[in-house]
Formats: structure tokens, sequence, C-alpha cells
């Protein structure tokens, strides 16, 4: 039977890692990229726009990459060098983005014509998943109410739609 201590079973270490510290950096490094990859192919929606079950799947892929990062190692420091790794892949993405245009356009993609001329391109909103309701109401909160008022309607690679009317 295990004594405890504070709270701890004896023998348990919260700065004691059970894998060495660059093995957290690169299980981080890894989980961050497949992510980056597959959020990237899956849309361009904000977090604003996520509907229910976008925002049921970030939380359990957030619980389901976290053992792969930590390799079961619960220790502060393990969780302290990959809040540090992530945090700093982060900015580096960032400086990435604004340094170079090909890295930007790689990570964040480009704006998709949804509307142009008053007309819908609708392989444009069938490959974003954007229904005609959701492209009428982002139209609408501009103050338009007819396709034909409507020069180019675009999905910003943010998730936004943007729409500039015909003069």
């Amino acid at each position: 039977m295990l004594a405890l201590l504070d709270g701890l079973p004896v023998g348990v270490s919260l700065w004691g890692m059970a894998q060495p510290w660059w093995e957290f950096v690169l299980r981080a490094v890894l989980v961050y990229g497949f992510l980056l990859l597959i959020f990237r192919l899956t849309g361009k929606r904000q977090v604003g726009q996520l509907a229910p079950f976008d925002l049921i799947l970030l939380l359990v892929v957030s619980n389901a990459v976290q053992n792969s990062m930590n390799a079961g190692d619960n220790t502060v420091s393990a969780g302290l060098i990959l809040v540090l790794t992530l945090v700093a892949l982060n900015a580096a993405m960032g400086w990435l983005t604004f340094r170079s245009r090909k890295a930007e356009r790689l990570v964040e993609g480009r704006a998709v014509v949804l509307v142009h001329n008053g007309k819908v391109v609708k392989s444009a909103l069938e490959a974003e998943q954007i229904t005609h309701e959701e492209l009428m109401q982002a139209i609408r909160q501009q103050g338009l109410t007819d396709l034909d008022q409507v020069r180019v309607a675009l999905l910003e690679n943010n998730g936004q739609i943007s729409v500039i009317p015909r003069n």
C-alpha cells in the first residue's frame, strides 16, 4: 500500500520527468504539425462560426492528442516544456507567415470567390461547405438584400465572408 504525502503517492514527483526533455519537444512538434495540416485541410470557419459538432471535435481532439504529447508523463516539468514548445511553434508560424508570402498561402490559404458579379460560384460554396443561407446572411449583414447588388463576395482565409457591393 502506498503511503500518501501531500496527496501524492510516495515516489511520484512533480518535477522528475519519465522521458528526456527533447522527446516532449519532438512530440509537440509532430502533433502541432499534424493538427495544422488536418485543420488546414478541413476548412476556414472561425471559432465564432463553429457549429456545435465542430466545437465538440476540437475538444475531443485536444484530449486525444494529450497522451501522444506527454507520453503519460503528468509532471509539471513535462507540461511546462510542452506549453513552451507549443507557444514557440505558434510564434514561429506567425513569424514565418509574416515573412514569406508562400508560407502564408500554404498555411493560411487564399481568399475564395463565392459570388462574382451577382452570380454564385456554386463549386466554391460546395468546396468550402458554405450554405446559400450562410452566404445570404453575410450579404444582408452588409446592408444588401439581393445577389444582383454584389460585385464580389469572398471567403477570406480567416473564415469571414467579405462582400463588395456593385457601384
